[in-house]
């Protein structure tokens, strides 16, 4: 029976990629890690089943640079994620263990970044590329990505890719690939499709199987809010006022420079608040963390790596202020706060594109996060006020006042002014700093931001007698009515309905099963999404690009969906297509349910 495996340093891996390692913080490998690696240094092929946070990115880059040969720039290793977001994830993740690997490359490529830079950047070279599959097409295509040299091939949640309908796309990359190369395909469940591919292009794989092992603490209540990033920083400083039991703070962001940018913001707004990270020395870092401890610090602004092993007692909230990519990152930062049997807080801020990192972490974590409700400026100002009050009292209680009994009998006298008028100007000036009674600056408050409420105020719309459409309306969206929509790009600019249900997912994190069908025309197309779409997704999905062509989403209209029902719009340029694709389940299959295709090889 094999010994299992409780250090890095017992894995056969190079010496500077246990350094690095080290200097982030890992010291025991995960149990896909510790079943992984082993088997990827020996050569073999892996299908893995195991949900993402379960250590997974590096149970197949530790192995993958280990064998990788520095003096060949051409690319060794190719990861195919499903989305950009991943793909930056992994790429990033790559960089990180080849810290101490002198020159060596990763290159992210993906749908939405410029083409012109990725060319220069893969005529520079590579050794790692991780990659969306369509763009990864795109280039194999163009012949500008040559995989000649390729010895490790990762598909990363492959059960994604099946559902956003990039399958046909996988299996082609697969095809033009060297046979010889090692491949892992990893994934959170293991659907007919996925097997089918796995048995396919996988050379007598081991089978490797984890369940998530992740769980939080019982005693931490977890709350979620919905806002954009430009908003933050306003909903944090009033999350940290009016929170109840509120004592110190871990606010955890993704870079090192975000963690000194907002400890300074929140120093000028008057909260005692330091940064963390890995720039720093280990005597700095410690002085930080016993200044939380003694209680000069409120708040302490971290990266993951910094805040590693921190344990001060007084913790009460934990603010995810970027979302992890990784669930085990979000349970390692929360598992700061609630230690020992305490209660404990852990809030997350999550951007309307990021609600797929939200129903990850919930999956993983086996737990419901709750939605948080942000206090009005109204409520913020009640708190300051009952605070304010409380610090009178206190000091009625327990100080001495002879002495200013006497300056304000003074001021009574000299300035014939009634006590009550003095001691309204004594409050005005203790609160300068913090006013008690917050400013109507005219824009809307930040409680009705996070709750979807718009952004800019409008006049109010006259009274109208269109109660029963408007109780219709919502009984549509409850049952989930979609809506066609249309987007500026179509045939001409070479559009798939794949790209489509590619974008909209990527960007707006709507599931495949809301999208509905999507019919190619000339210059534009249509596809049905939920009626209800919110503001801020349509705003995204207006922005987001397929094909470098801007979607410029909008309601079709009634000429638009008459070609889609067979007939010519009127006054139209033509009649509508004969066998319009439609998508089902993940997959487009054309109306008449032939499949489309595959592109032909190169």
């Amino acid at each position: 029976m094999t010994a299992p495996i409780e250090r890095f340093d017992q894995l056969d891996l190079q010496a500077p990629i246990l350094a690095a390692l080290a200097e982030i913080g890992y010291e025991t490998p995960s149990p896909i890690q510790a079943a992984c690696i082993p088997q990827l240094l020996a050569g073999h092929d892996i299908l893995g089943e195991a949900q993402t946070g379960t250590g997974k990115t590096a149970a197949f880059a530790l192995p993958a640079l280990d064998g990788i040969d520095l003096a060949q720039r051409n690319p060794q290793v190719l990861v195919l994620t499903p989305t950009r977001e991943l793909a930056i994830q992994v790429a990033e993740a790559f960089q990180r263990y080849a810290s101490k690997m002198s020159g060596f490359h990763v290159l992210p490529i993906y749908g939405g970044q410029s083409m012109v830079v990725q060319l220069r950047q893969l005529q520079r070279g590579a050794h790692v590329v991780v990659g969306t599959p369509g763009r990864v097409m795109d280039h194999l295509e163009r012949k500008s990505l040559n995989l000649d040299g390729l010895t490790t091939l990762v598909l990363d949640e492959a059960d994604e890719m099946l559902r956003m309908g990039f399958i046909d796309d996988v299996e082609w990359i697969l095809e033009h690939t060297p046979t010889t190369r090692q491949t892992a395909l990893f994934s959170a469940t293991m659907p007919d499709a996925i097997r089918r591919v796995a048995h396919r292009y996988l050379r007598e794989p081991k089978e490797i199987k984890i369940k998530a092992a992740t769980a939080t603490v019982s005693t931490i209540r977890q709350r979620f809010l919905q806002i954009a990033g430009a908003h933050k920083l306003d909903a944090l400083t009033r999350i940290l006022e009016v929170e109840d039991d509120f004592d110190a703070a871990i606010v955890f962001v993704r870079t090192k420079t975000a963690t000194v940018e907002l400890a300074e913001k929140l120093e000028a707004r008057g909260y005692a608040a330091a940064c963390l990270n890995g720039d720093m020395t280990q005597q700095l870092r410690e002085r930080v963390i016993e200044q939380l401890k003694n209680e000069t610090l409120d708040i302490v602004v971290a990266t993951d790596v910094a805040a590693r092993g921190i344990d001060v007692p007084r913790v009460s909230h934990v603010i995810n202020y970027d979302i992890p990519y990784d669930t085990e990152a979000y349970v390692h930062r929360i598992g700061r706060t609630g230690r020992a049997g305490r209660s404990g807080n852990a809030i997350l801020f999550v951007a309307p594109r990021e609600n797929h990192l939200l129903r990850q972490i919930e999956r993983a974590t086996r737990q419901p996060i709750e939605a948080l409700k942000l206090p009005s400026r109204e409520a913020v100002a009640d708190k300051r006020v009952a605070a304010f009050r409380q610090q009178v009292a206190e000091v009625l209680e327990s100080e001495e006042l002879d002495f200013f009994l006497d300056v304000i009998a003074g001021i009574e006298d000299k300035h014939d002014a009634d006590v009550h008028q003095i001691a309204a100007a004594l409050a005005f000036l203790a609160q300068k700093d913090r006013p008690l009674q917050m400013p109507d600056t005219g824009k809307p408050d930040i409680a009705q931001i996070a709750a979807g409420k718009p952004e800019r105020p409008t006049e109010r719309p006259a009274p109208r007698d269109n109660r029963g459409q408007i109780l219709e309306r919502r009984r549509d969206y409850a049952e989930g009515r979609l809506a066609r929509y249309r987007i500026d790009v179509g045939r001409e600019h070479m559009a798939s309905p794949k790209d489509i249900v590619g974008a909209i997912a990527n960007e707006a994190g709507i599931e495949s099963r809301f999208i509905g069908q999507i019919n190619l025309f000339e210059d534009y197309s249509t596809v049905e999404l939920p009626a209800d779409l919110p503001a801020d997704v349509i705003q995204i999905l207006r922005r987001a690009r397929v094909r470098q062509q801007p979607l410029n989403l909008r309601l079709a209209s009634p000429e638009e969906a008459g070609r889609e029902r067979g007939r010519p719009a009127p006054g139209g340029r033509g009649p509508a297509p004969k066998k319009p694709f439609r998508k089902e389940g993940g997959f487009e299959r054309p109306a008449g349910g032939f499949k489309p295709p595959r592109k032909p090889k190169p």
